[in-house]
């Protein structure tokens, strides 16, 4: 089988080049089939390339030498989307060169060139970002919007539910996700009208390949009792944060706990195949890569801070939705849903704003 390329922008991330390229060619071991297009100075991606003679083999450079800033206005981004690493790779994909990018640059630069560049899927009103989170169970958890969109309608959240459903059952093997709205409480009259208006809209669709059973609160959101968390991207963004920042907490508190005397530094001897387990498992690492769904294209946002571990799993996830067909399994469950049982939940003209995330 012949699949898509995948452009690397290999100028975005904190960590450079070398760690764009070394993270590429450590996922290309299990994708073996996949040809890569890296976009950046071209010196710095064939020295990086030494490195890696079967990487080499697989990609072809294209040279560029501006970069998206951290701190750049998406306005100002897609000003200079033409000369830029970022945008060069998004219009690879949209050229039809290559089948997706992954870029470790500026989020908000990012999916606002992705969407004008490549704009929504038919039936789609807003493209969303899904990120993995780990949890308690067997899987991770896809949750989305992770704060592209800050204010959303009902219909964008059944959208959302449906391209979620789609991007865990690729990620998960399950063949019917459960799937749960954020929201304050579980029970049916808590929440906004969009809420409750998308929740039982979804009950009551038939035929969708997923399992739709309310809401979920956002403490339950890493038990493992739900494959697909969806929610607005302002709630989503605090969700993850606040998720992420717990997470620090933890480790930095056993940290200083286990070097506070003697006593707790024997403990922590004893204990260190259990912390590090922990360790992994909080890792960002470990579920790096960020999806923008909805889009007619895969782009994929890995963690500026990425290390070359990190930025190999944002690439794996590239790969295995340009293999699985995103795009078509997300087609394939709005065509189900029906675009008469979408238009009764709403218009999807609701304000948004630049993405911040």
């Amino acid at each position: 089988m012949s699949l898509p390329r995948i452009a690397i922008d290999a100028m975005g991330g904190d960590e450079g080049v070398r760690v764009m390229v070394h993270g590429a060619a450590e996922a290309r071991r299990d994708h073996d089939k996949f040809r890569f297009l890296l976009v950046g100075d071209e010196a710095r991606i064939k020295s990086a390339l030494d490195e890696h003679p079967g990487m080499a083999a697989a990609s072809e450079i294209l040279h560029c030498d501006e970069v998206v800033e951290g701190d750049e206005k998406p306005s100002r981004a897609i000003r200079r989307a033409k000369t830029t690493s970022m945008g060069l790779a998004i219009n690879a994909v949209k050229e039809g060169n290559c089948g997706a990018a992954v870029s470790g640059g500026n989020t908000g630069a990012l999916m606002a060139m992705s969407k004008l560049a490549l704009r929504t899927m038919p039936g789609i009103d807003r493209p969303a970002l899904a990120g993995l989170m780990p949890t308690l169970g067997e899987n991770d958890v896809v949750m989305l919007d992770l704060g592209a969109n800050t204010d959303c309608d009902a219909r964008n959240l059944i959208q959302f539910a449906i391209m979620g459903a789609a991007y865990s059952r690729i990620v998960t093997a399950k063949a019917e996700p459960r799937v749960r709205l954020l929201n304050i409480g579980t029970e049916s009259i808590k929440g906004t009208d969009d809420l409750r208006t998308a929740s039982q809209s979804l009950r009551d669709a038939t035929g969708l390949a997923l399992e739709f059973d309310g809401f979920i609160e956002a403490d339950k959101i890493n038990r493992g009792e739900v494959d697909v968390v969806v929610t607005d991207g302002f709630s989503g963004n605090i969700a993850l944060k606040a998720i992420e920042g717990s997470a620090r907490f933890v480790t930095d508190l056993l940290k200083t706990a286990f070097t506070s005397s003697l006593r707790s530094k024997v403990g922590f001897l004893v204990s260190r195949p259990a912390t590090e387990l922990l360790r992994h498992h909080l890792d960002p690492n470990n579920h790096n890569g960020g999806v923008f769904l909805g889009l007619n294209g895969v782009i994929v946002k890995s963690h500026g801070s990425a290390n070359a571990k990190g930025v190999a799993n944002a690439v794996h996830v590239t790969a295995r939705l340009l293999e699985d067909d995103i795009t078509t399994r997300i087609a394939a469950d709005l065509a189900e849903m029906g675009e008469d049982a979408l238009r009764e939940t709403g218009n999807g003209h609701s304000s948004g704003d630049e993405p911040k995330a």
